[in-house]
């Protein structure tokens, strides 16, 4: 006679069997053979991620990618767009353990480390659902569509002040200077990744931009490495204007705290998307790969847009957190920046130290 027990544990372990191969299917769309992909990264059992995305934004793609895959542990590595970068370099050169996907809002950056040869080239079955600009050699993919924003204190600066233009910015900075002098905040370019990439396309894109970055001089200007600390200082009112921060950070801020006011740019603004490419030398690039597709898909990008608050890339998610939702808000400003090597201009040495040399006299930061 079979007891209770032995036939409960075998129910259960059908139950699960049967629960495992429901989550583990190949989605929809994909080819049959991307079931190889899936048991490879299920021996793999994880995935390490740098990236510059605040982990709190990431844990609802976190909790639903393991609702799919739960035999891949994520291992998640937070920093500044920055110290993604460098940490990446160091740990490769040295020839030890590093990312197996990197993750970030420095464009330029990253796609310099796929045209240099870091990046795994790999045909994502989501490609289809993409923009063309938004991917480069079948290496690194661009998975968001967040804009660049100028931020205000509600309390302190009134709707007739806030600048609706980059003109307007400059011409209020540099004239009411009793008010707003120590009072302007934007990234330390020399710290921020995504700072120094935003800046430098400024520079192609704004005719007047020396202008604007001599006003920044006159108001004194204050510089951060992070988002976070400007949207705190903006909200106390340390500060009461901030810069180029990133939209989808200072929307969400916005949304809980009434002191923090969003405006976009009506002459252009300018659109980052956080580039993520797998390492060529991943120790686990099935696990990688699922990671990259998943964030891509329509179920990931649904997230992003609506949980994670970054703003979905593709066109076809549902509410206003994608490029058609932007547009009617911004209209035909809107500028994304292509995931190309374009980006990498100012990166050469010669011309990032020039950059910044102008820079800081311009803007005072000697």
């Amino acid at each position: 006679m079979i007891s209770k027990s032995v036939i409960a544990t075998a129910i259960a372990s059908v139950s699960f069997s049967m629960s495992f191969n429901v989550l583990a299917q190949v989605p929809a769309g994909y080819p049959a053979d991307y079931s190889k992909i899936m048991d490879a990264a299920k021996k793999e059992g994880k995935v390490v991620i740098y990236s510059a995305t605040d982990t709190k934004a990431v844990e609802p793609l976190i909790k639903d990618f393991k609702s799919m895959y739960p035999d891949v542990q994520v291992e998640y590595n937070d920093m500044n767009s920055t110290e993604v970068y460098n940490r990446y370099i160091s740990e490769s050169a040295a020839g030890g353990n590093t990312a197996d996907l990197m993750w970030s809002s420095a464009m330029d950056l990253q796609v310099k480390l796929a045209s240099d040869g870091y990046a795994m080239q790999y045909t994502s079955p989501e490609i289809s659902g993409l923009p063309a600009w938004s991917i480069w050699n079948n290496a690194a993919y661009g998975t968001t569509f967040e804009p660049a924003v100028f931020v205000y204190n509600k309390r302190l600066v009134s709707p007739d002040e806030v600048p609706k233009t980059h003109a307007e910015f400059a011409k209020l900075i540099s004239t009411k200077t009793e008010k707003f002098k120590n009072k302007v905040t934007t990234y330390d370019i020399e710290k921020s990744g995504v700072g120094f990439m935003f800046i430098t396309q400024d520079s192609r894109e704004n005719k007047d931009f020396w202008d604007l970055a001599k006003a920044f001089g006159t108001a004194s200007v204050r510089v951060q490495s992070s988002t976070g600390t400007m949207l705190e200082r903006i909200s106390s009112g340390e500060n009461l204007l901030g810069y180029n921060i990133i939209g989808s950070y200072a929307l969400a801020r916005a949304a809980k705290d009434p002191s923090i006011g969003v405006q976009f740019a009506t002459d252009y603004t300018l659109i980052l998307s956080r580039v993520m490419f797998i390492s060529k030398a991943a120790k686990h690039p099935n696990a990688a790969k699922l990671w990259l597709d998943y964030t891509l898909s329509k179920r990931g990008q649904t997230i992003i847009a609506n949980e994670a608050n970054l703003f979905a890339i593709r066109p076809d998610i549902t509410g206003e957190a994608n490029p058609r939702g932007l547009a009617k808000k911004i209209g035909a400003g809107m500028k994304p920046l292509p995931v190309n090597p374009m980006l990498l201009q100012y990166l050469d040495q010669t011309k990032r130290l020039a950059f910044l040399k102008q820079w800081k006299e311009a803007a005072g930061k000697k």
